[in-house]
């Protein structure tokens, strides 16, 4: 098989981010005289978009819908303002980036962060060559439906057996295989590869120019 694209999740995958998100949903949690969390833990929490987050993060006796919708709203907005503070690419990930360009890929981004910071945070670390850059807009439309992702197979005229998905969770393995495309896991990122492997990544990589191997 000639792949033609490969469409990339973000965190976890293309930048390490967790320090940024941990820090501005503590402060949330601070706000309130809630337990907050160190950073490993909030590896557990992310993968399926803000609002999970939240669910995950508030204490069980406060989880009404008022008080979900309220720390949303004020998480999205410390974090919109702080969401590049300590985030940075994984080491390799520029070089795979501009080596994969060079061969005339097509180059996207798919993630369950909220389509405006995934553009922001983006915008801020990645090259302007990957597009579309896409976040979550709609919730019905969280990975691991594959409707986006076959959106963006169309939007390069491709098929989605064409294709390459690569992500650090579960959910992004889910996501490629509901698509019906090469599902790879990423080492470094912010789930095990037990996880991956329990949910039948096609391969997994311990390096970003591990990549080259897979084309």
């Amino acid at each position: 098989m000639k792949y033609k694209a490969v469409i990339f999740d973000l965190d976890g995958t293309l930048v390490n981010s967790i320090e940024d998100i941990a820090d501005a949903m503590n402060q949330v949690l601070k706000n309130r005289n809630y337990p907050v969390f160190d950073y490993n833990t909030y590896k557990t929490f992310v993968g399926s978009g803000v609002k999970s987050l939240i669910h995950k993060a508030l204490p069980k006796e406060n989880q009404e819908p008022t008080e979900i919708e309220t720390c949303l709203e004020e998480m999205m907005k410390v974090y919109s303002e702080n969401c590049t503070n300590k985030t940075a690419t994984y080491k390799g990930i520029l070089e795979l980036l501009d080596i994969l360009y060079s061969k005339h890929l097509k180059l996207s981004i798919l993630s369950n962060k909220e389509d405006s910071l995934t553009k922001k945070v983006a915008a801020a670390k990645l090259p302007n060559y990957l597009v579309p850059v896409l976040g979550l807009k709609h919730e019905a439309l969280k990975k691991p439906n594959p409707q986006v992702v076959l959106e963006i197979c169309k939007f390069h005229s491709i098929k989605p057996e064409e294709a390459i998905y690569v992500g650090d969770t579960g959910i992004d393995i889910q996501t490629a295989k509901n698509a019906n495309m090469l599902a790879v896991g990423v080492s470094w990122g912010f789930r095990d590869t037990q996880e991956l492997i329990e949910q039948g990544a096609d391969c997994i990589l311990n390096t970003p120019l591990d990549l080259l191997k897979v084309l």
